[in-house]
């Protein structure tokens, strides 16, 4: 244990002086000089070994300083040194906020180059993944001119490149789903900039679909949807564009089979923008939208939540929505007319999934509740006896038992007679 003590306090002494000489090159007046030791400070900073972290604590405020540095190259490899640092030691991060890392990238997010702003990005999206962030970094980047900065190079669409664009994406999800109140983001416009962010994109679809866009689809996707989510009634009508709906089937038709990841990513917008504003729920009807979401309904478990989940939120708007999704005319209706959205629900009642069972049950209640001649078409499809398959499972009888009474008591219910002759054909 000495010994082994020994060499870690050998190994650390040899590390001090390493770079303690790095230093030394890195204040060189010689450009060149410096640029080298850049470079060596940049493949140390690689290292996942917390101890070199903080061995290069000396050295953070000159990486700060040099960040309005003599080239690109330089300023870059600063830049990504700094990222690099802030993530393995919180002791850097500690040492980096009184010395001014916030308005030094401030500062630098008004560079012109897209290389100086990627490398911002990343050395703030380090920040803001850090444990203490919540309360020690995001007030000071809200409180600085970065937000807007960020909204605006994301407004400006992938003029900036794809790669800043995603690094500061991310950033904005991360003060989005770590901070509570986003008022801040709210005034900037944030919900604008990031619906005409998605309609851009969606342009693009799919004649000229840039390499590595489904890296920013995602993080933008996120942000309104958890900014929407967060904001509820006072983020109502800041996004209110039909057009941002065929964008998001237009994402989900280019991305569904390479990456299916953002499918759900979609329909957790879809659901937020669905929740709280009747305005979505029409347009999505009145677009034609609805076969394309039905056919999600089987992509996966996660999806078949999200999807009736989106058609819940619909159905709970009132009669007229539920005869939409029923493709009903205006009442009264033909007694046996054919109901598209009830024979995909049927099988889903057979899933061996708890939670969209629950909530293929929760829509089939508020489409009975405003449409009564349902139930009594869903009867007729054999719906009773998968309803009756779910009189035993305990998190789903009560519901189940409810649907079923609703049923028997439906106008144009089938009789006991008729059920049993039914039952035994």
């Amino acid at each position: 244990m000495e010994q082994a003590s020994c060499q870690t306090h050998s190994q650390r002494m040899r590390l001090d002086g390493s770079i303690r000489t790095l230093t030394g090159l890195f204040t060189s007046s010689l450009a060149d000089l410096q640029l080298e030791a850049a470079r060596c400070l940049h493949e140390l900073s690689h290292s996942s070994v917390p101890t070199v972290a903080e061995a290069c604590l000396p050295v953070t405020s000159y990486l700060l300083t040099y960040l309005s540095g003599h080239s690109l190259e330089f300023t870059e490899l600063c830049l990504y040194t700094l990222g690099n640092l802030v993530v393995e030691s919180e002791a850097v991060r500690k040492q980096l906020l009184p010395q001014g890392i916030i308005p030094v990238l401030a500062s630098c997010i008004q560079s012109p180059h897209e290389a100086v702003l990627e490398g911002v990005g990343y050395v703030l999206s380090q920040l803001l993944q850090a444990k203490e962030a919540p309360t020690e970094i995001i007030p000071l980047v809200l409180d600085s001119v970065l937000p807007q900065h960020m909204l605006r190079l994301l407004c400006s669409g992938l003029k900036a490149g794809v790669g800043a664009a995603v690094e500061f994406a991310w950033c904005l999800h991360y003060i989005i789903c770590r901070h509570k109140d986003n008022m801040v983001l709210l005034a900037l416009g944030a919900v604008p900039v990031l619906t005409s962010l998605l309609l851009d994109l969606a342009s693009q679809i799919p004649q000229d679909t840039p390499e590595g866009l489904e890296l920013l689809v995602c993080p933008v996707l996120r942000c309104l949807s958890n900014l929407l989510a967060q904001a509820g009634c006072q983020g109502q009508g800041q996004g209110q564009d039909g057009r941002l709906l065929v964008a998001l089937f237009l994402i989900l038709q280019c991305f569904l089979q390479q990456h299916p990841f953002l499918v759900q990513e979609c329909l957790w917008l879809l659901n937020n923008l669905t929740a709280d504003d009747p305005f979505f729920c029409s347009a999505l009807l009145s677009l034609d939208l609805l076969p394309a979401l039905l056919q999600l309904l089987t992509c996966s478990q996660m999806a078949t939540v999200l999807v009736l989940t989106v058609l819940c939120n619909i159905a709970e708007k009132g009669a007229f929505q539920c005869q939409r999704l029923l493709q009903q005319p205006l009442p009264p209706p033909p007694p046996l007319l054919q109901q598209p959205l009830l024979p995909r629900l049927l099988p889903l009642l057979t899933l061996p999934h708890p939670e969209a069972v629950g909530q293929c049950l929760e829509l089939l209640h508020l489409l009975f509740v405003h449409c009564p001649e349902a139930a009594a078409d869903f009867t007729r499809q054999g719906g009773h006896k998968a309803l009756e398959q779910h009189q035993s499972t305990p998190e789903l009888q009560e519901r189940a038992q409810a649907l079923l009474d609703m049923v028997r008591q439906s106008p144009g219910a089938p009789s006991a007679c008729q059920a049993t002759l039914a039952a035994l054909s």
